[in-house]
């Protein structure tokens, strides 16, 4: 009886474990079955949770500021690379700088208009990213780019406005720029992010 008992269980086990899944999906558009769908990957955040208005109004005020700049850095960072990749075939120092002061003013005759518009703290959130696309502070870049004094009369004038070109990015240790960080993750994830600066 005991034996007889442990053979159903068996056989059991052997007749669930050969039944297989043979069902194929079709999937509009493809003529083959298949047994799975593909899906496409998605990220999921946690909620955002504040502790009071007060963060709440700095994190959405960070947010409207964060996705306003972002094409700008993002397109300095590009150009950056251009400038960099082109100043590589340019044979002489004085060559390079004439073609550096000509890249400039094309620059500056393209965005002045919109750049003029941003906010004091519109403009810091950019040096901000710019240093993070290109790990590099605005004044490094002016610096290296043109030369020191051009980098000194820039940050002169920056300061004037509260605004310091030597600013880093450290989403780690400041608050803000963690901020700036979870508002670009979040962005990215759910495709948000616009990269058109028209």
């Amino acid at each position: 009886m005991k034996n007889l008992f442990i053979f159903l269980i068996f056989l059991n086990t052997t007749i669930l474990m050969s039944q297989e899944n043979n069902t194929l999906i079709m999937i509009e558009g493809d003529s083959i079955p298949t047994k799975s769908i593909g899906l496409e990957e998605i990220i999921v955040f946690p909620p955002l949770v504040f502790s009071n208005y007060k963060d709440k109004f700095k994190y959405y005020t960070v947010k409207r500021k964060t996705l306003k700049v972002y094409p700008y850095a993002i397109l300095a960072s590009k150009r950056l690379k251009k400038l960099n990749k082109r100043l590589t075939l340019i044979k002489g120092k004085a060559n390079k700088k004439k073609y550096t002061r000509l890249v400039e003013k094309y620059i500056e005759k393209e965005l002045s208009s919109q750049l003029k518009k941003l906010t004091r703290t519109e403009g810091q959130i950019l040096i901000k990213l710019i240093y993070r696309e290109t790990g590099q502070t605005v004044h490094q870049l002016i610096k290296e780019l043109r030369n020191g004094f051009r980098a000194f009369s820039y940050s002169s004038l920056a300061k004037l406005f509260d605004i310091s070109i030597k600013t880093t990015y450290n989403p780690e240790k400041i608050k803000e720029d963690a901020i700036i960080e979870d508002v670009l993750k979040r962005a990215y994830g759910d495709k948000s992010i616009i990269l058109d600066l028209n």
